[in-house]
């Protein structure tokens, strides 16, 4: 009689070790073929389509899978918008560059062609390597833009002395102020030490002090004026150009964008793009104040520096 019993209990014990196993290798087996569908929705689109995967997948063998997958996932994508900037960079390029090539072919066809004099020929000689400037200085700065956003190209940013950056900056375009008797008055403040880098920012500003004199009517004024805020140093830059309509206060710091009231003068629209991407780089920013007709006024927002703002 006991042994009936135990060979009762061995054989229950049995069915249900089976059982479990049974159950074990149907939970894999259905967790395998969803896994199996997620992995060819991924070799078919490169995304995962099954978001409940990710939940009900308790495998820890599962869950690394999963990981590395949604990794790679990501990289493709991130790839797939990096060919797609790259195609917009290029395309970009070759619009900038169309103008510049054109004039130095044809200035170089008329002095291959026509019978010119000694001066003549400097003239276009000159044209053409102004020209060639321009592109130097366009490939130079979009490539510094491009790699500026993709974080290839970085720089650190400290508090340093605001004084030496705006004294940089200036020096940068004394001489064309100079040409056209734009006198640059920088107003008197109390040195400060904003976080940012000395060369990079007084770029910026360059770039910013250039539109300016470019703009403004030969014997005007260009103001440069500090305010210490709360939580920034703000650097006023005012001019007394044609002025810019507030519908174009955002458009103008878009790469390549020039505003109808000044497409007569040379320029290419990639001053204040490049402007914005440091300043933002530093985490400050540029704003703009303008009326058509009265000049503008672009301010940039320097952070301070913890102790600064105690």
């Amino acid at each position: 009689m006991t042994e009936r019993i135990l060979y009762g209990i061995c054989g229950v014990c049995i069915l249900l070790c089976l059982a479990c196993c049974l159950g074990t290798m149907l939970y894999y087996r259905r967790e395998l073929r969803r896994f199996s569908r997620a992995l060819q929705t991924y070799e078919q689109t490169g995304f995962l389509g099954d978001e409940d995967c990710k939940e009900e997948m308790e495998s820890k063998l599962f869950s690394q899978l999963f990981r590395v997958l949604r990794r790679s996932s990501l990289e493709r994508e991130k790839a797939g918008k990096e060919k797609g900037e790259i195609a917009s960079l290029l395309s970009d390029l070759s619009h900038q560059l169309k103008t510049p090539l054109a004039n130095i072919l044809l200035n170089t066809e008329i002095l291959k062609e026509e019978k010119l004099t000694k001066e003549e020929q400097e003239v276009f000689l000159k044209r053409n390597q102004e020209q060639a400037e321009k592109m130097q200085w366009l490939m130079k700065n979009l490539v510094k833009a491009s790699r500026l956003e993709q974080g290839i190209l970085t720089f650190e940013s400290r508090p340093a002395p605001l004084g030496e950056t705006i004294a940089k900056s200036i020096n940068g375009v004394y001489a064309q102020a100079r040409e056209k008797d734009i006198e640059l008055e920088a107003g008197p403040f109390t040195e400060c030490f904003p976080v940012h880098n000395p060369k990079w920012t007084a770029e910026a500003m360059g770039n910013i002090l250039e539109n300016a004199v470019k703009y403004s009517p030969a014997g005007s004024t260009v103001k440069i004026e500090v305010r210490p805020l709360e939580m920034y140093v703000q650097v006023n830059i005012r001019d007394q150009g044609p002025g810019i309509p507030e519908k174009d206060f955002n458009k103008i710091f878009q790469r390549f964008y020039r505003g109808n009231q000044v497409e007569q003068e040379e320029g290419t629209g990639l001053g204040l793009y490049l402007a914005q991407l440091i300043l933002q780089k530093e985490k400050g920013y540029i704003t703009v104040f303008s009326r058509e007709g009265q000049g503008s006024c672009f301010s940039l927002f320097l952070l301070k520096d913890q102790m600064s703002r105690q």
